[in-house]
């Protein structure tokens, strides 16, 4: 699948057109896929922030393409600068599997994926996908690729083990407050 599939969609939906008439002063900020090897867990969202309101929508493809609102954290990351113009992009999904498939060949990662997690963002004028991948062996990998010349610029390995605080043997919990 590639990412034309999904603007064509995008601009075929009567709402989404009716939201850019309405919100002229809207840009995509970011753009969400979930690509489930395992399963039919799929998904793919185009979120747009309208500067005038200080509001977030995002465009939900899956069923049809709903909008709806967007919770935000924090409104002042959010620049017009680093608008994604989704006319100056081509992305093939499948080739980016790939680029991260090689990339743990050659990090000697051995596991297979099951889910890929991938976030089209802009910073300093460049577009990244920044994409948090599952595999097997409740593994996790973080790949940061450039999106000019499908470069990898951060790869790293972790494991759901690492996110678990393990308490060590021999240690004693506090009684406070206890008589």
């Amino acid at each position: 699948m590639n990412l034309e599939f999904y603007i064509e969609k995008l601009n075929d939906s009567e709402e989404y057109k009716k939201f850019l008439k309405k919100n002229k002063d809207a840009f995509l900020a970011s753009a969400f896929f979930v690509i489930d090897k395992k399963g039919n867990d799929n998904k793919q969202h185009f979120d747009y922030f309208i500067p005038s309101k200080d509001k977030m929508f995002s465009f939900s493809l899956e069923n049809g393409c709903k909008k709806t609102p967007v919770e935000m954290v924090d409104k002042n990351s959010i620049k017009k600068e680093n608008a994604i113009d989704l006319e100056d992009l081509s992305i093939d999904f499948d080739k980016i599997e790939e680029r991260i498939s090689n990339e743990m060949q050659a990090q000697k990662v051995k596991n297979k994926i099951h889910k890929l997690l991938l976030s089209l963002q802009k910073k300093d004028n460049k577009d990244y996908i920044l994409a948090t991948v599952f595999i097997s062996n409740m593994g996790l990998l973080k790949v940061t690729i450039n999106l000019d010349g499908m470069k990898i610029e951060d790869f790293e390995k972790k494991s759901f083990m690492d996110f678990l605080k393990i308490e060590g043997k021999g240690k004693k919990k506090s009684k406070q407050g206890k008589k």
